[in-house]
């Protein structure tokens, strides 16, 4: 067989490679090792490829054929990586490891084995870039793990057996080493000659046992840490494994090797800087004693991951960015594609600022990969899908080019080549026909990368004018700037009362809480309150949006992290600015749960409130991240998902993208979804505790536990404060039993079952009230069971119920719950709604109540309307709608099918029982009033207003009122 390389084999080489893979060529076919110049042959386009791009695989093949006659007798190059190969072949592999030279050589030998094979396949395309990552990762894995292994064992040979208290059961037992991967090791994104970041750590303290001499565990782990690092990193005359970087260890190089748990949680508490959360992101224990690794990670998560939006992280999140910047600056790593601009650890540090701000409430965000990562933001609509695709394309753009340089001699660089060899080898590798094609490609990744990085945080261009901008106010808010000229100054900025203003802000300034502010919440105050003040002057009334504003300043003063969210973010100072000014109900609100201010961040979807599915999509993914058996956090989460959603609402209802009709309808569907949530919540938690209800043979039923909405709920008609009026039913057989250890009867079930979902809409938490409850409207109002069967409903309202609870069931539907028996229910209320009755006994009875409502709760200031219990007002209508229907449904039942007016009004006009142009006029001055209450709640007004307010409509009501029921209505 001829040694020369055939001509065709050169056909795919750029110039530039032909003769390295000429003399490389040459090299190999020197090797005496059997069997391998036919292999070559037969390879042979592939194996001119790998010439031509690795210096590595050409050195491998010529210096260790022996070594690699695995791979090649195996056929495993041609092979796809897969996830526990690498670790099954160190099994077999280990157990003839004798001494710590003997471990040395065979970590060597293994990794230059399963280095060459992933080099061989990324280089020449065979393998993606996360067979590529995930292959390294375990090689790194195995390689620890197994010098940790026998190291261990060998050290308790020669220094004891290191015991301690077991950390959760207390128990005196053996201590073993847990390793920490960090970076990309710990995210099992490796690239092809990377350090790896390890953090040393053991369960507790103690001694060692066994031996004729105790030591103390710090002192048996560090010298085990010394040795372990040893193994890996130190070159030999085979060579190293893995450089080893210990300085992300507490206290860095400075720092003992190796720290008990306790020590670890203290460290991080009490020092613990930004930049560790950052790094501690990835952490992972890859060797060691697995079990005690886990519950160490359990002990930093509270460190690395707040449970709210940790909006603090923006300001060391910018700090870290500044540094990125200079330090690109400074050492001219414009070349580098990890450190320059547009590079891998801007991607990097878009990703990890969502997850350390924003991972504690989104528990989906915690994961260790990056790419995950990426794809969680466009979910959580954190980032648009386009900028996510573009990071992505980017990520692996990047990483692959990385392989690339560093594969080309095992070698760790992120820089580009500038001689002409190197980048003719990059290009190739990646693709393309010359190095200017590629690199107008990385140029166009690295150019949108950096652009999206720019978005993140404020540039210092931004940071300056801000500060500028700032510093102009600054002397108000200290109050060096005092008397007629502070009082000029604001007047001539739009401050409608200046001296107002001024003693806002001294109250605010010389009060006990920011008197007594730690230096960093006092600077953060001082920073943001210049940007407030000029804010606000582009309103119309910054003197009244200032007074509303500083009650979210004070509540949020101890977690001053708000105040750089905002400080951060000059859109949602805008947008606060703007809902302060049109609503003090709003200012109120996020004074109360300065956690709604996330939502600002957002002005698109601030201004546009989800539909009803999705609003029970958004629950769920919240919902699932929670576990079921953590009630507490699950009813926060509950409260913040329903205020945010009604901000949402309010906001677009203030600046006019949806009418009334929608907003009620909006209002309602958050209810309805939250509600539906509580009782599926309250289910699951009373059958673990009795077991399921079952039938009268104890057969399980399908949860057959219905709420009927009646009032403003019922109809569909929900204003920013209302409660819930609520009736709840079930289906079951009352006398059957739940199945399970703790058994009860159904009845009972039932019972706590509507006592949970109260206690869960009804309780105080830190997060406020879910939802005020109203349960009178029950067969026999507070009298009455809280849960009754449809049976019973149905046998009371057809014997006992009074005529005003069958005016009440006018306005009650199904809302939540089991759908059949809300089913059954509309049957029931069809039934009920459609029985003959005598009109003129049924129109002295409601005339009958609305009188003494008038009575109890009419104004009696002639110079005041009620815009619902006057004459002329919202209830008159209700109450006639509410009579004609009960009037004449029997023969009209199409006249029952809705249960909210505005419909009721309609379908009456439609089937004849009132005029259609009554109904449409009754149906217009309904709206008009309704949404005149509305923009009342909003700003934080009753529904009293001057006497002379809708005149024209209120003097029509009465004429209806007159015609319709007989009765001439006070006009005062």
């Amino acid at each position: 067989m001829g040694s020369d390389l055939p001509g065709q084999a050169l056909q795919a080489i750029p110039d530039a490679l032909q003769e390295t893979v000429k003399t490389g060529w040459n090299s190999l076919m020197a090797i005496e090792e059997p069997g391998w110049q036919d292999w070559f042959h037969e390879r042979i386009g592939q194996v001119a490829q790998a010439l031509a791009r690795s210096d590595f695989l050409h050195e491998q093949l010529v210096r260790h054929p022996d070594i690699l006659l695995p791979l090649r007798d195996n056929g495993v190059l041609d092979q796809p990586w897969c996830p526990g190969e690498i670790r099954e072949a160190w099994a077999h592999d280990s157990p003839s490891i004798e001494t710590e030279e003997q471990l040395n050589a065979a970590l060597r030998h293994f990794r230059r084995r399963w280095m060459f094979r992933t080099v061989w396949r990324d280089l020449l395309k065979l393998a993606d870039f996360e067979e590529t990552a995930g292959a390294m990762s375990e090689l790194a894995d195995v390689c620890i793990q197994g010098a940790v292994d026998w190291l261990y064992a060998d050290a308790c040979r020669e220094w004891g057996t290191p015991m301690g208290h077991d950390p959760v059961t207390g128990e005196w037992s053996a201590q073993q080493l847990v390793v920490l991967g960090m970076g990309k090791l710990g995210a099992c994104e490796l690239n092809l000659s990377s350090d790896i970041d390890l953090i040393f750590t053991f369960p507790s303290g103690g001694e060692t046992e066994g031996s004729r001499r105790s030591i103390d565990n710090q002192v048996f782990f560090n010298r085990l840490g010394q040795r372990v690092i040893r193994a890996l990193d130190q070159p030999m005359a085979d060579g190293f494994v893995f450089r080893v970087d210990m300085r992300l260890r507490p206290y860095g190089q400075s720092g003992s090797l190796s720290l008990s748990f306790d020590a670890m949680e203290t460290y991080y508490q009490n020092q613990g800087r930004e930049w560790e959360r950052y790094a501690l992101i990835k952490a992972r224990v890859v060797a060691g004693d697995f079990n005690a690794g886990g519950q160490l990670m359990e002990l930093l998560h509270p460190f690395i991951y707040r449970r709210y939006v940790d909006f603090s992280a923006f300001e060391s999140l910018r700090d870290m960015k500044r540094l990125i910047q200079r330090e690109v600056r400074r050492r001219s790593l414009e070349n580098n594609i990890k450190l320059g601009a547009g590079g891998i650890r801007e991607i990097e540090f878009i990703v990890q600022a969502f997850q350390l701000i924003r991972g504690g409430r989104d528990p989906v965000l915690q994961d260790r990969m990056l790419r995950t990562v990426l794809g969680t933001l466009v979910e959580l609509e954190l980032l648009p899908e386009s900028v996510v695709e573009d990071l992505d394309a980017a990520y692996v753009f990047l990483r692959d080019t990385e392989h690339a340089l560093q594969g080309i001699a095992d070698k760790q660089t992120q820089t580009l080549p500038e001689d002409p060899e190197g980048r003719s080898r990059v290009a190739l590798i990646m693709g393309y026909s010359d190095w200017a094609s590629f690199e107008q490609e990385l140029a166009d990744h690295r150019a949108r990368v950096n652009g999206h990085f720019a978005d993140i945080i404020a540039s210092d261009e931004e940071e300056e004018a801000s500060d500028s901008a700032a510093d102009s106010w600054h002397d108000v808010w200290i109050g060096t700037l005092t008397g007629n000229a502070a009082r000029d100054w604001l007047s001539s900025n739009g401050y409608e009362e200046p001296e107002r203003s001024l003693e806002l802000l001294a109250e605010l300034r010389q009060g006990r809480t920011v008197s007594t502010l730690q230096r960093e919440g006092r600077r953060r105050l001082d920073r943001f309150m210049p940007m407030l003040l000029e804010a606000l002057s582009g309103e119309d009334a910054p003197s009244l949006i200032l007074d509303r504003s500083l009650a979210l300043v004070e509540s949020v003063l101890r977690r001053s992290a708000y105040l750089l969210l905002l400080t951060e973010n000059p859109g949602a100072l805008r947008e606060l600015v703007r809902l302060c000014g049109a609503s003090p109900w709003i200012a109120d609100q996020l004074a109360e749960t300065p956690l709604l201010l996330d939502e600002l961040l957002n002005a698109e979807s601030l201004y546009s409130p989800p539909g009803k599915e999705q609003l029970h999509d958004d629950l769920n993914q919240q919902m699932l991240r929670i576990p079921l058996d953590d009630l507490e956090q699950q009813m926060e989460t509950l409260r913040h998902f329903k205020k945010a959603h009604v901000l949402r609402v309010a906001a677009s209802e203030l600046r006019g993208t949806l009418p009334l009709m929608k907003v009620s309808d909006y209002l309602t569907w958050i209810a309805e979804t939250v509600l539906d949530h509580v009782v599926v919540l309250a289910w699951q938690n009373l059958t673990q505790r009795y077991g399921t209800p079952t039938d009268g043979q104890g057969q399980h039923v399908e949860p057959d536990f219905a709420v009927i909405g009646y009032g403003k709920f019922g109809g569909i008609e929900l204003g920013y404060t209302s409660d819930l009026d609520l009736v709840f039913v079930h289906d079951s057989d009352p006398q059957a039993s739940t199945e399970g250890t703790r058994s009860i009867d159904n009845a009972v079930f039932y019972a706590r079952l509507g006592q949970r979902v109260v206690h869960i809409l009804n309780t105080q938490t830190p997060s406020g009230q879910l939802y005020e409850v109203d349960m009178r409207l029950r067969p026999s109002g507070n009298a009455g069971l809280l849960v009754s069967t449809l049976d019973a409903f149905q046998l009371y309202q057809e014997r006992d119920a009074w005529t005003w609870e069958h005016q009440a069931l006018v306005r009650a539907r199904w809302v939540a719950g089991s759908p059949d028996s809300g089913k059954r229910f509309a049957g029931i209320r069809r039934d009920i709604l459609c029985r003959s009755r005598d009109p003129e006994s049924l129109r002295r009875e409601v005339i009958d109540m609305r009188r003494r409502m008038r009575e109890n709760l009419a104004s009696t200031d002639p110079a005041i309307f009620h815009i619902k219990q006057d004459p002329g007002g919202i209830i008159d209508i209700e109450f006639m709608v509410q009579y004609l229907i009960l009037a004449w449904a029997h023969d009209y039942p199409q006249i029952t099918e809705q249960s909210d007016n505005i419909r009721q009004m309609e379908s009456l006009g439609e089937a004849g029982v009132m005029d259609p142009e009554w109904a449409e006029r009754m149906r217009e001055i309904y709206i008009a009033m309704r949404s005149t209450i509305h923009r009342r709640a909003l700003q934080r007004q009753n529904s009293e207003i001057d006497a002379s307010a809708f005149p024209e409509e209120r003097a029509y009501i009465r004429r209806c009122w007159e015609a319709i029921m007989g009765e001439t209505l006070d006009a005062t």
